[in-house]
């Protein structure tokens, strides 16, 4: 394990250049360094989910096999940077592009109900090839997508509904501040929602990794609207705020294992509890703090460090691809298949197991990736013919 974590810090430094004093990467919220970012990010999210099936807390004792430790309590910091970027990524292209909004249903949320729909079916498939017990009723509901096969596609409804608050916001808004103010308060109404749902296998909002992180997407309309004058704000005081920013992730880390296993939780001790809603609210808060850090440092530390890693600006390129499939991998050859019935192949070697885990995803990533482009071609054909016309 010691050699694969020299490697993981190799492989995300590799091609990376130091700004010198006085430089700046000027570049450092460009399409080209957010997509190597976002590769790495995507690359740890696997490690996430290995770490989860192999070593937390809540296994059968038999079946912990420590290694990935580091990785079980920050899936949601992970995520947090897709969230920015892509609010980031949606104010940028609506201020840039020519009628950006006109058929953006078409072009940016029916390929996510796409891409939802076909990691569905392809999960649907193997959990009948691995032998799970399935009767009509269970087959309407996985299909439907209310029941999700793939525990994984919560991101994708989550970011279609966030994607529909920022169409409607920017549709119906005359001014962009009142705009992200609305999608601000659509994130709060969502976590609310979220913890009055609490925690259930029925259908969405599972529980507080559907809303712990989601404030990042206003946060990153906000940036991108104000980035110039953020950015100067920030050259200025650097020497403060990148290790300000790097204690306060620390910190807030600590505090939010306090919140959560001490002072309030998620779950609730009683179900008729009053207090489980506000203290799953207050959970949310410090986790929200804690993911403005995390993102806040990442972007402090790209203004000095230009990425440059062509494999990750690859892996930068097919995030979404990655994130809907290493997932069955995870289960396929852990110690069972989704607490369902027994996995393919059991590895508890940690290392063994993460090579396997990532061999495998890869090819089923990029079969994936064709498949759907295949699928949502003719929203492009579309998109091609009405300019020609």
């Amino acid at each position: 394990m010691l050699v694969f974590y020299i490697l993981l810090i190799l492989m995300i430094f590799w091609g990376a250049k130091f700004c010198k004093r006085g430089e700046w990467n000027e570049d450092y919220t460009s399409l080209k360094q957010t997509r190597i970012l976002l590769g790495v990010q995507a690359f740890l999210i696997p490690l996430h989910h290995m770490a989860q099936k192999t070593c937390a807390p809540w296994h059968d004792p038999r079946y912990i096999v420590h290694g990935l430790d580091i990785f079980v309590p920050v899936g949601h910091l992970l995520v947090s940077v897709f969230l920015f970027c892509s609010g980031l990524g949606l104010y940028r292209s609506y201020k840039s592009k020519e009628d950006y909004l006109k058929g953006f249903v078409r072009k940016r949320i029916l390929p996510l109900i796409i891409a939802f729909y076909l990691s569905e079916f392809i999960y649907l498939i193997v959990r009948a090839l691995m032998g799970e017990e399935m009767g009509a009723k269970d087959v309407i509901w996985y299909l439907s997508g209310l029941h999700m096969a793939n525990m994984n596609c919560w991101y994708i409804v989550a970011i279609i509904f966030f994607y529909f608050f920022f169409y409607l916001a920017f549709r119906f808004c005359k001014r962009d501040g009142t705009a992200i103010f609305w999608v601000f308060a659509a994130s709060v109404l969502y976590a609310v929602f979220g913890a009055f749902v609490g925690h259930q296998d029925d259908w969405w909002m599972r529980g507080e990794w559907w809303y712990n992180s989601i404030i990042l997407f206003p946060l990153g309309l906000l940036f991108a609207r104000y980035e110039q004058r953020l950015t100067a704000v920030c050259k200025k005081a650097y020497p403060l705020l990148l290790p300000l920013s790097l204690i306060g992730t620390f910190a807030m880390y600590l505090i939010s294992q306090l919140a959560m296993n001490v002072w309030w939780g998620y779950y609730g001790e009683y179900s008729h509890d009053p207090l489980t809603v506000p203290h799953r609210l207050l959970c949310c808060a410090v986790q929200w703090l804690l993911c403005a850090f995390y993102v806040a440092f990442h972007f402090l530390l790209l203004m000095k460090l230009k990425l440059g890693n062509r494999i990750l600006a690859f892996l930068g390129g097919i995030t979404l691809e990655l994130y809907l499939m290493h997932g069955m991998f995870v289960e396929i050859f852990g110690y069972d298949f989704l607490e369902e019935v027994p996995s393919l192949y059991y590895i508890r070697n940690v290392p063994l197991y993460i090579l396997v885990v990532l061999a495998c995803s890869f090819p089923l990533t990029m079969l994936f990736h064709y498949l759907w482009k295949v699928l949502i071609r003719p929203l492009k054909e579309e998109k091609s013919s009405t300019a020609l016309r």
